[in-house]
C-alpha cells in the first residue's frame, strides 16, 4: 500500500501536457476520447506547425460533440483492440475510431447514430492486382487485417485464409510491402492513403453491403448518448460531415514524404524522440527502485522462519516470473479498473507493473547474494549481541548488495528494453514515438532503427556507469 501511494503521488506531479495519451480517468470538464490514430482519414498522427497532432473527420466530429457539451477534448491513442475494454472500464467517455456498431459490441457498449458509411476493398502489391479477379480467388491465401475489426470477421469467412491480425493499418501494410502477406482487406476510404506505385486494389471485392461508422459510449450513460445523436444530427443538417471528410483526405493526401536518409529522419522528430526517453528512463528508474524494495521485502520473506511468510514470497516468485509482463499490465491496467474500479493512468500502471514483475526476479538475485555471505558471520554478529534484524542490516545485506550489484545492474539494463511493452496501452516511450513517427512518414525501417540505436546507447551508457561502480565497491577488497 505505501508503494501504491508513492507511485500515484509521484506520477501525479508529471505534466500530463507531456504525455498526450497518458491521461487518467476523466472528470466533469473534460471529454475524453478514445481512438487508433492510424486510420487516416478518420484518425491519423500529422505534424502542423513543428507539432505532433491527431487530425481526421472523426477527430473534427469529437471536437463539435465537446464544444456543444462545453467541455475541452482530451484524446487518447491506443490500439484498436484496447478501445472497448478502456470504454467499459471509464478510461474514455467516448470512442470514435470508423467503429461499426456489429451486434457483439453492441452487447458491451452503446452506439451513437451512425456518421459515416464506407465499403471494403482489396489492397495488393500492384504487380498482383490481375491475380485476383474475384473473392474466390483469395481462398487459401495469406491477408491481412486490423484486429477487433470488421475487416478481420471479413476474412475468417474466407475459407482456407491464413489470417494476420494486428493493431496498425500502417503496419498490416508494412506485411504487404514485405511480400509477408499476399492481401490486406480495408475500408476503401483508408486505402487511399496507402496507395502509390507499389500498392494498389484488386479487382474483388467483399460481398458485403457499405459498412456505417457509429460513436461507441458506454452502456447505461443517456445523456451523453442523447448529447452526441444531438450533436450528430445537426452536422448531418449542415452537411458538414461530408466537408470534414473532404478536408481530413485532403490533408491526408498531403502526406510529408520523409528523406530516406536516416539522420534526416531523426533530425526532423528528435523532439518525438527525445520525450520518449524521459518516459522511458522515468519508468525504468522508479521500476528498478520500488522492484529492489518490493524483491528484498520478498527474499526476507522467502528465508523467513515462517511458514506462511515462505509461501507467500514463493508463490509471489513462481506466479510473477510464471506469467507474461504484458497479461501483468493488462490485468492492471484494465482488470482493476473492471472489476474493483480502481482506475490508475498508463505511467502509473507501466511502473506498477515494471515494479512487480522485476520485484519477482530481484527477490532470487538477492536470496543468492544473501546465500553467499558464510553463514557464520551471521552468528558470529549475533554472538556479540546483535539482534537478527540488525546482524542482516549492518553485516550480511551490505555485502550481498556488492555481491549481486552486477546482477541488480542487468536487470536495470533488461527494464530500460523491456519497457518498450507499456507503449500498448499509450504509454509516450520510446517505441510509442518511434510507432508515431513511422504514422507521419510511412516509412518501416528507419524510425525504429533510431529507437533502437536510443535503446543501445542507453543501455550501453548504464552499463559503464555500472563498471565503475562495481570497480569503486571492489577497491576495498583489493586492499
Amino acid at each position: 500500500m505505501m508503494l501504491l501511494t508513492f507511485v500515484v503521488l509521484l506520477t501525479a506531479a508529471v505534466p500530463s501536457a507531456l504525455a498526450s495519451g497518458t491521461t487518467g480517468t476523466s472528470d466533469s470538464k473534460k471529454l475524453v476520447l478514445g481512438t487508433s490514430a492510424d486510420f487516416a482519414p478518420y484518425e491519423f498522427h500529422k505534424v502542423i506547425n513543428g507539432k505532433d497532432e491527431i487530425v481526421g473527420f472523426d477527430i473534427a466530429i469529437a471536437k463539435e460533440i465537446a464544444a456543444d457539451l462545453g467541455v475541452e477534448l482530451v484524446i487518447e491513442d491506443m490500439g484498436f483492440d484496447g478501445l472497448l475494454p478502456a470504454l467499459q472500464s471509464g478510461r474514455v467517455d467516448i470512442v470514435i475510431s470508423g467503429m461499426t456498431p456489429t451486434e457483439d459490441r453492441k452487447k458491451s457498449i452503446d452506439f451513437s447514430d451512425t456518421y459515416y458509411k464506407s465499403k471494403q476493398v482489396i489492397m495488393v502489391r500492384n504487380e498482383d492486382k490481375d491475380k485476383y479477379p474475384t473473392m474466390a480467388a483469395l481462398e487459401n491465401e495469406k491477408i491481412g487485417a486490423q484486429k477487433g475489426s470488421i475487416q478481420e470477421t471479413i476474412g475468417q469467412k474466407i475459407p482456407g485464409v491464413k489470417l494476420t491480425s494486428l493493431d496498425k493499418i500502417s503496419d498490416i501494410v508494412l506485411q504487404l510491402q514485405t511480400k509477408r502477406i499476399n492481401a490486406a482487406i480495408v475500408e476503401d476510404t483508408v486505402a487511399a492513403g496507402y496507395l502509390d506505385d507499389m500498392i494498389g486494389l484488386a479487382h474483388a471485392v467483399p460481398d458485403e453491403e457499405q459498412v456505417a461508422a457509429a460513436i461507441g459510449i458506454r452502456k447505461g450513460n443517456t445523456e451523453l448518448l442523447n448529447a452526441v445523436n444531438g450533436t450528430l444530427e445537426r452536422l448531418k443538417s449542415e452537411n458538414k460531415i461530408d466537408q470534414m471528410v473532404t478536408e481530413a483526405s485532403q490533408l491526408m493526401a498531403d502526406r510529408e514524404v520523409a528523406s530516406p536518409n536516416i539522420f534526416e529522419v531523426f533530425r526532423q522528430y528528435k523532439s518525438f524522440y527525445a520525450t520518449g526517453v524521459g518516459y522511458t528512463l522515468l519508468l525504468s528508474a522508479l521500476g528498478v527502485i520500488f522492484g529492489v524494495i518490493i524483491g528484498l521485502i520478498i527474499c526476507l520473506f522467502r528465508m523467513h522462519d515462517t511458514a506462511i511468510l515462505r509461501w507467500i514470497g514463493t508463490a509471489y516468485v513462481e506466479v510473477i516470473r510464471g506469467t507474461p509482463m504484458l497479461v501483468q499490465l493488462m490485468i492492471i491496467y484494465y482488470g482493476l479498473s473492471l472489476t474493483f474500479g480502481i482506475t490508475f493512468s498508463a505511467l502509473q500502471a507501466g511502473i506498477l507493473t515494471l515494479s512487480i514483475n522485476s520485484g519477482a526476479y530481484l527477490a532470487e538475485i538477492f536470496r543468492a547474494g544473501i546465500q553467499g555471505v558464510d553463514r557464520g558471520q551471521l552468528e558470529a554478529a549475533r554472538s556479540l549481541g546483535m539482534g537478527r534484524a540488525a546482524a542482516m542490516r549492518f553485516i550480511i545485506l551490505p555485502q550481498a548488495f556488492k555481491a549481486v550489484l552486477p546482477a541488480i545492474g542487468n536487470e536495470f539494463v533488461t527494464i530500460i528494453k523491456e519497457s518498450s511493452i507499456i507503449s500498448v496501452i499509450g504509454m509516450v516511450d520510446i517505441m510509442y514515438q518511434a510507432s508515431v513517427v513511422k504514422n507521419i512518414t510511412y516509412q518501416g525501417m528507419n524510425p525504429f532503427l533510431i529507437a533502437a540505436a536510443i535503446y543501445f546507447v542507453l543501455t550501453f551508457i548504464l552499463s559503464k556507469l555500472l563498471g565503475r561502480l562495481e570497480r569503486k565497491l571492489s577497491a576495498s577488497d583489493r586492499r
